[in-house]
């Protein structure tokens, strides 16, 4: 059954309730989270990058919980067969035919554990599910069911029995994070909330459903992208192609990403239009993944981060007085002792000429 329609400050408030249950199993990761929280309202697949014992299995399964979608489980590994992920044929002896046993890929939220430790045969097979949000087997394609995302995670320093992501599957996940160690504060808090619950599973309460979380992602067609955003964001992708340490820059399918994910922190924000932060914020994300640096740039230790990072000090960002601007006379929401900049912001339309909504 269908949600009702949400507006951007309703969106806004269930997001930071989603990142509050959460907030209470991964501690001190609150910015991390939201970059996640983020790419699911987007649309998109996460890919978590970071070291063992991080919080990366534990922030999908929390997260899955507080969404209130569908979570399983694969452990990438490198006997791990196509049909293992997507499902297979089976024989039935009283029917005397084939039938599809639906493989682990069916399901809301995927956690590809490990995913760089399986054969490309089978990345590939994850490749359609993630771009098409459909599978193929035999000749037969199945659709996945919606919402559909991919949280894969990958160690960053071991190489040894790994098969590196290729580019083309790197490209379709819309971001990647990492989360880092907890300083000793938040490390201390770990352990006292383990000793508090007196249990090692850590359950997290449904705050929306798979309805509502449509609901939410098709509210972001409502925020405002000004034509000189559109521009900026665009220069800074270009930027990264013509970086003289960068065999391929970003694509434009990163450009896409960057623009999703801008409308995406504004709406966590209660805003209904992006501003330039949001994208020099999200830059990086975004775009590093999708960077391949040449090869005597590892001797130098240059990352993909740094070249984004100086794309965006390079590129200037547009006037402030291009920017849509509110008022509480603008929105009767606000005069209602609403949020001026959120219920202003509903009017992105109306009263910043010359935009441009991205649907």
């Amino acid at each position: 059954m269908a949600a009702t329609a949400l507006t951007i400050p309703e969106v806004s408030q269930k997001c930071h309730q989603v990142l509050d249950a959460v907030g209470e199993v991964m501690v001190g990761k609150r910015d991390a989270l939201a970059l996640v929280l983020g790419g699911v309202l987007a649309g998109g697949h996460i890919l978590l990058e970071d070291l063992p014992g991080l919080g990366k299995t534990l922030t999908a399964r929390s997260l899955a919980q507080a969404l209130g979608v569908e979570f399983r489980r694969i452990q990438f590994t490198p006997d791990l067969l196509p049909a293992d992920v997507t499902g297979s044929l089976l024989y039935d002896q009283r029917s005397h035919d084939f039938t599809f046993r639906q493989g682990p890929v069916f399901t809301n939220l995927l956690l590809a554990d490990e995913v760089n430790r399986t054969p490309p045969k089978t990345q590939a097979a994850l490749l359609e599910a993630m771009q098409e949000k459909q599978v193929s087997v035999e000749g037969t394609t199945y659709p996945l069911p919606s919402p559909f995302h991919v949280l894969a995670t990958a160690n960053p320093i071991e190489y040894e029995g790994t098969y590196p992501l290729p580019e083309a599957q790197l490209d379709r996940f819309l971001l990647r994070v990492s989360f880092g160690y907890p300083d000793a504060g938040e490390e201390f808090d770990v352990l006292r909330r383990r000793m508090a619950r007196r249990r090692e599973e850590a359950v997290v309460p449904p705050v929306v459903d798979g309805p509502t979380l449509l609901a939410m992602q098709a509210a972001l067609e409502d925020v405002v992208v000004e034509d000189s955003l559109n521009h900026y964001l665009i220069e800074i992708v270009r930027a990264t192609r013509a970086d003289e340490r960068v065999l391929v820059g970003a694509s434009p399918r990163g450009s896409l990403a960057l623009l999703l994910l801008a409308r995406a922190k504004a709406v966590l924000d209660g805003r209904s239009f992006v501003v330039p932060e949001d994208i020099k914020e999200l830059a990086a994300p975004a775009l590093a993944h999708r960077i391949t640096l040449r090869p005597e740039m590892w001797l130098q230790r240059i990352e993909p981060e740094r070249v984004v990072q100086d794309a965006v000090a390079a590129v200037a960002a547009p006037a402030s007085g291009a920017l849509p601007t509110y008022s509480a006379q603008d929105d009767p929401a606000a005069q209602d002792g609403g949020s001026a900049e959120s219920a202003g912001a509903a009017k992105g339309t109306a009263s910043a000429k010359g935009t441009a909504s991205q649907r």
